[in-house]
């Protein structure tokens, strides 16, 4: 996005809650930054000073820019349908619970799904708060897309427990 330091792309990570959506592991930053570094994917471009302390400032190589744009594309046609398989199983066994416990383990999905879509929506905001323009409109339909496939789920187990609350 733009020359940034190691804090600030932690900070901005985090915030964005990354490690929920992106497998990127908040904590390995100057880990990867190092890495990147070692193979001329990002580069120093200036040294801050604030006190006592110095702060370097990455920013990406043409060499990192084609190396993004490979990952990119492999990651985009490498990428699975999402299933909740977990999910599924458990709902091809469910008669196997009393009632009473199916409703609490559905109930259970229920507000995890809720708060999850609470987090997403916090993060969408989050980036669009970080980007000077917005959202691209890519990145909009992205966002939508990721808050309507939790609000799907959402409501398929709504079904489900209408479904259990009326046997």
């Amino acid at each position: 996005m733009r020359p940034m330091s190691g804090y600030d792309i932690q900070n901005m990570l985090q915030e964005n809650e990354a490690e929920r959506w992106s497998g990127v592991l908040v904590g390995s930053i100057y880990h990867a930054l190092k890495k990147l570094e070692q193979n001329n994917f990002i580069e120093i471009d200036r040294i801050e000073h604030s006190g006592n302390r110095q702060k370097s400032i990455y920013r990406i190589t043409e060499l990192g820019k084609e190396h993004l744009k490979d990952l990119v594309y492999n990651s985009i046609i490498s990428s699975d349908v999402p299933y909740p398989l977990s999910f599924y199983a458990g709902l091809s066994f469910i008669e196997q619970l009393d009632v009473e416990r199916a409703i609490e383990a559905l109930r259970h999905q229920l507000t995890m799904l809720e708060r999850e879509l609470v987090i997403v929506e916090s993060g969408i905001s989050i980036k669009e708060k970080h980007l000077s323009n917005g959202l691209s409109p890519l990145m909009s339909i992205v966002s939508n897309n990721m808050v309507n496939i939790i609000k799907q789920q959402i409501n398929f187990v709504k079904d489900l427990l209408t479904n259990y609350n009326c046997n």
